[in-house]
Order: structure tokens, then sequence, then C-alpha cells
């Protein structure tokens, strides 16, 4: 018995996504008992960007962890990259007597992986039914709410770019790849894995191309709801690494793989009425309508505040100081990839391209902290500045997007106290971290003192 899962291309509001987890759950239930499904893997989207995962037998999934949940350990919400727990009370409840929280598949989300394991994304709640508004994927839903109660859907597309690198961080190309056809033949063998591996996941993948700098392929979504845009795209980054590890490669998400050059997470957004109808364009075919422009005044006003979102660690602040088209400064254009914010398309396919973040943020987070943005803009009827006016920058330090983020009421209005003080100890580990560490780039900068 097969299960369909493929995702629907455009808006979703989250009674349809409840439909169709709805009829998933038949289907699976269908497949297990013919023994075509025999495991299925829950994941949890993690702060730094990547998945918990728990891998359990088919039988038990379907009758029990679907109606019950099944536990997982409190403390990948309060632990840094090298899952070591974060010193801060911003995290204390996840880490005191390890207990567990709740996970809940959303079988929206499934995914096969293999002739005979399914992949689900989950949410998380405290065993006492609460929900978990630190988790990146409760964020994102929370205000995925708060725009229908509006009467608006957004529908998102992710580009992400991956560096192809040896273990030891050399680029598998000499060269930038912008466009390239010939150019990609020293990785044809990977790439064609890697096309494999994601035509088998049957997200939909819009196009694929190589990218500016070397080893750098770039991956862009077809667009579809907000949870399962950010879901896919993990789901995508998960696969690619593996592919990259069968073949002794390294497949890097970092924001600047060195100086000069940059990994991003590009996010294209639009939205339509709960019918499906855009309501991005305005009089004419490449010009907004009112209320996307007080949405496009909402992201950048809030910005800078949010920085430490768009760039979480100590290499997103490489790229944002010395790559050529991250954004330093706040600003709109149209079809303009030197903006922080880009118009692009025309007519039912005009979006905004917020090029903010780097591809080591964590895109749960990054789409909530868009929407909650946005919102905020629409509800306060706020103008759109004219084309190309300057209204701000991004913060250029960690320590600066540190004090802007715990300095701002409005980020605690867009997001929540939870939100942001986690935020703040994630980010606070990280530089510590960072201050605590000798590297190769201390050991040259101390060699050229003899």
């Amino acid at each position: 018995m097969s299960v369909e899962h493929t995702r629907p291309v455009g808006p979703r509001t989250l009674a349809e996504r409840a439909q169709a987890a709805s009829a998933l759950s038949g289907a699976l239930r269908g497949a297990v008992a013919a023994g075509s499904v025999r495991r299925v893997v829950c994941l949890v989207p993690d702060p730094h960007a990547r998945f918990a995962a728990v891998e359990l037998s088919a039988g038990y999934f379907v009758d029990t962890v679907l109606s019950s949940g099944y536990g997982m350990c409190a403390y990948v919400f309060g632990w840094n990259p090298a899952r070591q727990a974060v010193n801060a009370s911003a995290v204390d409840q996840f880490l005191g007597g390890y207990g567990d929280l709740r996970i809940r598949p959303d079988l929206a989300t499934l995914t096969p992986d293999g002739p005979d394991t399914w992949l689900v994304v989950c949410d998380v709640e405290w065993p006492d039914g609460r929900s978990v508004p630190e988790a990146p994927r409760t964020t994102l839903r929370e205000q995925v709410v708060m725009a229908e109660k509006l009467g608006l859907v957004a529908s998102v597309g992710i580009e992400h770019e991956v560096t192809f690198t040896s273990p030891d961080g050399v680029p598998l190309t000499g060269g930038g790849l912008d466009y390239a056809v010939g150019g990609l033949s020293p990785m044809s063998g990977l790439l064609a894995d890697v096309r494999s591996a994601l035509d088998g996941l049957g997200l939909g993948v819009e196009s694929a191309r190589g990218e500016c700098h070397p080893g750098q392929f770039e991956v862009v979504q077809r667009h579809r709801d907000a949870l399962a845009a950010c879901d896919d795209a993990m789901l995508h980054q998960l696969v690619v690494r593996r592919v990259a590890a069968e073949h002794g490669v390294r497949a890097g998400y970092l924001a600047a793989e060195s100086a000069g050059t940059g990994g991003s997470c590009h996010v294209h957004l639009s939205l339509s009425d709960p019918a499906g109808v855009s309501l991005v364009a305005g009089a004419r075919p490449d010009q907004v309508s009112t209320l996307f422009g007080h949405f496009l005044a909402g992201v950048l006003r809030a910005a800078p505040d949010l920085t430490a979102f768009w760039a979480p660690t100590w290499n997103s602040y490489v790229r944002l100081r010395t790559s050529p088209f991250s954004p330093r400064s706040l600003r709109w254009g149209s079809d303009d990839r030197t903006a922080a914010v880009r118009l692009a398309g025309r007519g039912q396919s005009l979006r905004m391209e917020a090029r903010f973040a780097g591809a080591d943020a964590q895109v749960h987070t990054v789409v909530a902290a868009l929407i909650a943005s946005g919102l905020s803009g629409v509800e306060e009827r706020l103008d759109l500045p004219a084309e190309n006016r300057q209204v701000g920058d991004l913060a250029r330090t960690p320590w600066e997007a540190l004090q802007k983020l715990s300095g701002s009421k409005l980020a605690v209005a867009l997001l929540g106290q939870a939100v942001v003080d986690h935020r703040l100890a994630m980010m606070g580990e990280e530089l510590d971290a960072g201050l605590e560490a000798v590297n190769s780039w201390h050991r040259e900068r101390g060699d050229l003192r003899v």
C-alpha cells in the first residue's frame, strides 16, 4: 500500500494541513499493516538548525505514538552545538533532572527514507500539555496562527547554499560556480547522488545550480506553506549531508566558508487570503499592494533588532562584514540582489526575498521572525519607505546583535519574552565558547609577532 506524501505547491492553511495529516494517518496504518513500512524516524528541529531524532518501530508508532506521543529529553533545547548543556537561566527548565518533553508527530510531514522507513517531523509539548514556545517549530506555528487570525496565509520558498569541501575544509573546486556547467564536473558524481536523494524525498525541488563561491551549490524549493517550507529545507540539508558523507566530503552550511564568501538562507515570501488568492500585487503587476507594503515596512523596521536570529553564530558576522552580496544596510529594491529585501516576480508571482539570514540560521525561527515583523506592519499600517532608501542597519558584530535584542521591546512584542531570552542564552554561549577557544587564526596571528 502506498503513502501519498507530495507537498502541495503554494499556500495551505493549518486546517488544510490537518486534513492532509488525517488522510495520511489512514494510509500509514495500512502500509504498516501490509509490512511495507517497518520504521518511523521522529525528527524535532533544535535551536542549531539540525534535527534531534529517535527511531521507532512502525507498529509501535501507529499503535501508541500517534495517540500518546513519545518522550524526548528536554535538553535538546538547552544544549549547544556540541550537545553540551548551556549554563543560562533561560534554559534551566530544559535541564533540571533531564526529564522528557512529549513529541507529537505531524503526519503532514511524512517523507520516505528508503524502502521501508519514513521520516516525520514532530512538535513538542511539556508532559502536562503546555506548549514550548522556545521550540523553533512552535515559534513558527504560533506566527502562522497569528497570520490566519488576520486572514493571511504565507507561502514560502527557501534557497539554501551549501559548500562542498574536503574534510579539512578545502572546496572541491578552485573557483566560483555561478551558473556553471562544465565547472561542476569535479563534483558530478556527488551531485548526481544528491539529485537522486532529493528526488527520493519527493518534496519538490524548483531548481539547483552552481553558486558564486568555490565548491558552492544552491538548492531552491518550490513555494509551499511556511511550516512545510522550513521542515523540508531541513530535510534537504539532512539528505545532502548524508550523501556528502558517503562520498567522504563535507557539506558545509556555514555563513562564510572564508572571508569574502557567503552561504545564505534566502526566504521568498508572499501572502494570500485563505482561498489562495495572492494579496501581494497592487495596481500594477510589479507594484506591491498597500497591505503588502505594510508587511514589508514591518520587516524592515524589525530587522536590526532581530539580527541575532538572522546571524546566530560567530561565523555569521564574517558573512555580514565581508561578503559582497550580504545585506549590510536595510533597504528594499525591485529585482535588486544588492538590497536586503528584493522584490521579485510579477503579478501572481510577486513576492519579497529576505536576504538577511545566513545558511547557519535556524530556518523556522527566521521565517517566524519575518512573519511576526510583517504582521506588525500590517496591524500598525506602517508606511513602506521609498525604494532604495536606507532605513537602518543590521548589527555588525555579535555583541551589537546581543545588545540590540536584549534591549528590544519590539522583539519581545513580536516573538515573546521566552523566545527572546532563549536566543540571548544561545548566542551568549556561542560568544563565550569562542572566547575560550584557541584556533589556527590565533596561532597564525601569534606567529606574526616573531
